[in-house]
């Protein structure tokens, strides 16, 4: 018989430095409780990966070179909080994800599926492919002066089997040898953490809040490689207070072939909280 629903139990970890000094400070203590909430926020894509063991029990290993999410992040995670990750099957093949808390609610959810993929129609794809260095000064990313329909800078991450290791254990606590092992393939948290980093490579920003990201999976992105990340800022906009930036991007592997597509959605700026810690 075909699996039908897939769960695990967890608990959710703070999956960096808790310090007012990180790149997005959100994830801090300090920071987090000036924007009126309770605890530091996990990051999203890391709560999205503990979805994976999930998704794979019920899509199997072909996820990682032909599959895709759409995720969206709906409500904040906290260290402690009890969570339960679910992927369940639906009549077209795809499946529903979700990270539900303690209560029920969710906090991360959205669907994953097979190729092939019913998102990222409208593509931007990049013509700026070769990685470009960061320079020493970043303007500060605005709403008025935010680059519409302009490539951004071109980024080389080298991720060493080190590297791998380290997300998959630390941030994933997950030592799966699909991970760790010869050959590995590179976390789908980590693909999905891209873009972030990739328009810090171009602008200066923060704190940032993800809200929600669309990956297809094209190829096997297996480490002990130097990709390169390149994206398209598609747009910035209001939304409730909050500013918002919505930008394409690919993950490229040494050879140059497209391992995976992105689209990615953040709050680049925060509405200042009108209530008291949530």
């Amino acid at each position: 018989m075909t699996l039908q629903l897939a769960e695990r139990p967890l608990t959710a970890f703070l999956d960096g430095e808790d310090s007012p000094d990180i790149v997005n400070p959100i994830h801090s203590t300090a920071v987090a409780a000036e924007y009126g909430y309770r605890a530091p926020l996990v990051g999203g894509v890391t709560v999205y990966g503990w979805l994976t063991p999930v998704i794979l029990d019920l899509l199997g290993e072909r996820w990682l070179t032909e599959g895709w999410a759409d995720v969206r992040f709906r409500r904040p995670v906290f260290p402690g909080d009890a969570l339960t990750a679910r992927c369940e099957r639906r009549e077209d093949g795809s499946a529903g994800i979700a990270i539900l808390n303690a209560g029920g609610a969710a906090c991360i959810e959205g669907e994953v599926g097979l190729a092939p993929p019913p998102l990222l129609r409208d593509f931007h794809s990049p013509s700026a492919r070769d990685a470009v260095a960061r320079p020493a000064t970043l303007p500060r990313l605005a709403l008025e002066t935010a680059p519409h329909g302009e490539d951004l800078r071109p980024m080389l991450v080298p991720f060493a089997m080190e590297d791998a290791r380290a997300w998959a254990t630390g941030k994933q606590r997950d030592a799966s040898s699909r991970w760790t092992g010869e050959g590995a393939f590179v976390h789908p948290s980590w693909i999905a953490a891209r873009m972030t980093p990739l328009l810090h490579h171009s602008f200066d920003y923060g704190p940032s809040i993800h809200t929600r990201s669309e990956v297809v999976h094209l190829a096997p992105a297996k480490a002990g490689q130097a990709f390169t990340v390149a994206g398209h800022f598609i747009r910035a906009y209001e939304e409730r207070g909050h500013h918002v930036a919505e930008l394409d991007g690919v993950l490229l592997g040494e050879d140059g072939r497209e391992l995976a597509r992105l689209r990615h959605t953040t709050i680049f700026r925060i509405r200042p909280p009108k209530s008291a810690p949530a």
